[in-house]
Formats: structure tokens, C-alpha cells, sequence
């Protein structure tokens, strides 16, 4: 098909998995916040900042995720 979009493939490092579960514990919804925007990015929407000088076969962005828990602002204090 002409309009497929390239396959997306978003890769947790093990670094993150286990920062994810540590603060799974304190958080309960961050498993939420984060599965939707996996799923956005998923669709091809394309989030966040650009990091370059990683090399040419992979594209990766930094992102930053709402923790639903917390009632503040990133700038709030």
C-alpha cells in the first residue's frame, strides 16, 4: 500500500524498566500516563525533542510524560 506508514518500534532500555517499576510503587498511574504515549507514538505522531549524534539508523526523541498523581506543574516547586 502507497500510505502505509514505516513501522514504529519504541525499545524500553533496562534502565527505564526498572526506573518505571520503582516508581510504579509510588505512582499507580504512571503505567497509564506512559502506555498513552506509546500509543501515540504508535500512530506516527511525532513527540517531543529530537536527540541527535546518536547515529544515522535510529532517530530518537526525548519526551516528557504528565504523571496523572501529581496535581502539579513541571514548574509548580
Amino acid at each position: 500500500m502507497p500510505n502505509e506508514q514505516p513501522m514504529v518500534l519504541i525499545d524500553l532500555t533496562p534502565e527505564c524498566k526498572q526506573n518505571l517499576r520503582d516508581l510504579s510503587k509510588r505512582f499507580r498511574n504512571i503505567r497509564s500516563d506512559l502506555q498513552g504515549i506509546i500509543e501515540q507514538l504508535q500512530q506516527g505522531s511525532i513527540l517531543g525533542d529530537r536527540i541527535g549524534g546518536i547515529g544515522e539508523e535510529y532517530v530518537v526523541y526525548k519526551a516528557r510524560v504528565r504523571n496523572s498523581n501529581i496535581q502539579k506543574g513541571k514548574r509548580a516547586g
